[in-house]
């Protein structure tokens, strides 16, 4: 049976007020957060967005979700597990502080905001799934101990998978960092000397030193490379790009950990995909990347496949094109939703409902 999710357009995304009345109606008549129940312990999963960069799903939007959750008489805080790469989300008092700056304050959401620890022993947990590629997942404790998740993603696109969704959000974003390094390790970057100026900006922030600089140009040892892709996001002249050839991979990584993080959560979650100030590449880079699409709108659904199969066909639609295929002509998106379906996470096939 088709999954159903849940549409409701968007003209302006800088409009907060009217994005707010149409997220109230989304919430409202697609029931997207129904499954909570009283005292019921509920993550939200977001992005808070890396610094420098604004595409991220705004607080005041978020303020909106969790009303609606609190009146439930649930629970909630908002969270985000820390990255590979260098940057303000390396380690959680870091991470935190960019939260707070980017407007995620309790008075201005309504709930407080927890960054996990990978360095705290309490704040991990090993996931058995024994997947083709993942036997182990490692992942933040909270989300796993959570009895309801809520994922509030913001849909774009991205260099290594295509597109980044609900599913993307979940599998890449509730992983520790250790997690993330098994998700990118086949991955390694390749340099494009006719770009390179020989800035050392991605000599600097390697770090595992995998990266010099030689004859003005950077060189890369492949065999040191964790696959983090810190001197992508710091490269100024776009001389370092991943090796799209491994996107496959990666993207089924992925599906697997969004297993590893939702298989006790049958009926315990939800899935809202914001297709506003849809950029080329993800919010984790430090800068605003080209808007490759108009505003689109708002969707809610509680199946992670359909949402995310849902978002990438209507923002086609109003592009008149595949607009992914187009940033990233290597890359397939859609390997992740035909994975994640093989993975029983939910439909491709979905019945879309506009309100």
């Amino acid at each position: 049976m088709k999954s159903k999710v849940y549409f409701i357009a968007v003209k302006d995304a800088n409009d907060t007020r009217v994005v707010n009345e149409q997220l109230k109606k989304l919430l409202r008549e697609s029931k997207v957060l129904d499954f909570i129940r009283k005292e019921d312990k509920v993550a939200v999963k977001l992005h808070f967005g890396e610094e420098g960069n604004t595409g991220f799903v705004r607080p005041q939007h978020l303020r909106v979700i969790c009303d609606g959750i609190i009146s439930k008489g649930a629970v909630t805080l908002l969270s985000d597990a820390n990255t590979l790469y260098r940057g303000k989300r390396l380690n959680s008092k870091d991470h935190l502080a960019l939260a707070y700056a980017h407007g995620f304050t309790r008075e201005a959401v309504g709930a407080d905001v927890f960054i996990p620890d990978d360095n705290k022993k309490e704040d991990i947990v090993d996931i058995q799934i024994n997947q083709k590629f993942i036997k182990t997942a490692k992942c933040a404790r909270f989300f796993i101990d959570a009895d309801a998740i809520v994922a509030v993603s913001h849909f774009k696109g991205h260099i290594l998978t295509g597109f980044g969704g609900a599913l993307k959000n979940i599998g890449m974003g509730c992983a520790t960092r250790e997690g993330k390094l098994a998700q990118h390790c086949d991955v390694a970057p390749v340099v494009y000397t006719d770009n390179c100026t020989g800035c050392g900006e991605c000599e600097i922030i390697c770090p595992v030193k995998a990266i010099h600089i030689e004859n003005n140009k950077s060189v890369l040892d492949k065999a040191k490379c964790i696959g983090c892709a810190s001197c992508i996001a710091a490269c100024p002249s776009m001389a370092m790009f991943i090796d799209i050839e491994a996107g496959a991979k990666t993207q089924e990584k992925m599906a697997e950990y969004s297993l590893a993080v939702l298989k006790d959560k049958k009926e315990k979650a939800g899935f809202i995909n914001f297709a506003i100030r849809i950029n080329q590449e993800c919010d984790c880079w430090g800068m605003d990347n080209p808007r490759i699409a108009p505003d689109v709108g708002i969707l809610a659904s509680c199946d992670p496949v359909s949402i995310d199969k849902a978002s990438y066909d209507t923002v086609n639609k109003a592009c008149g094109k595949d607009i992914f295929k187009a940033v990233h002509p290597k890359q397939d998106g859609l390997e992740q939703l035909r994975y994640a379906q093989e993975l029983g996470l939910g439909n491709i096939d979905y019945e879309l409902v506009e309100l």
